[in-house]
């Protein structure tokens, strides 16, 4: 895959017998996905989208897709979990100095409030409560989740690859249950 592709959706489920299938867009406006062409899998297969519209149940980022030249249940069904990207210059630039995308931080320097560094951004999930950055540590061992919020992350400055976080003193520490806590 391109080092220049951003994740801009994700294809779910097969709505309906005719070939609509749900997409979860991360585009700022959802319905905007369907103006970037071509949207590409990480397989290097292409998609367009004809046409797409919210999905029922109210969240904004859910919507129903018609791919061009998916027709049946059967092939949108085989688009579940296929992640869509564009490439980084068909995205419009940010408008404010503050603006950037969730990509750009990945490969940045972490540093406390002190100036010291202790780790990277390696990733930037999001499992449903909100962005987090994952830390691997500066010193070898395993990596940690940050939730991406100012009160963690005061500081992101894109230009100078770095962020500065307040992190517990605890950070990278791996978690143990407390006594009497069940393990199963």
């Amino acid at each position: 895959m391109q080092d220049d592709l951003v994740l801009v959706g994700e294809f779910g489920r097969a709505h309906g017998l005719k070939g609509e299938v749900r997409l979860k867009s991360h585009t700022g406006d959802p319905q905007a996905i369907a103006g970037y062409r071509p949207l590409i899998a990480a397989n290097g297969k292409t998609y367009t989208l004809k046409n797409v519209r919210p999905a029922p149940g109210g969240a904004p980022d859910l919507l129903i897709a018609v791919v061009d030249g998916v027709t049946t249940r059967e092939a949108s069904e085989a688009l579940n979990r296929v992640q869509l990207y564009v490439e980084r210059d068909k995205l419009p630039l940010p408008d404010e100095e503050d603006e950037f995308l969730l990509a750009d931080l990945i490969g940045l320097t972490v540093q406390n409030e002190a100036g010291d560094t202790i780790g990277t951004i390696v990733g930037v999930p999001n499992y449903g409560g909100g962005d987090l950055l994952e830390i691997a540590p500066a010193q070898k061992g395993p990596t940690a989740l940050l939730p991406f919020t100012k009160a963690f992350v005061p500081v992101v400055d894109i230009a100078g690859k770095r962020i500065i976080a307040a992190l517990p003193d605890d950070f990278f520490e791996v978690g143990r249950p407390e006594p009497g806590e069940d393990r199963a």
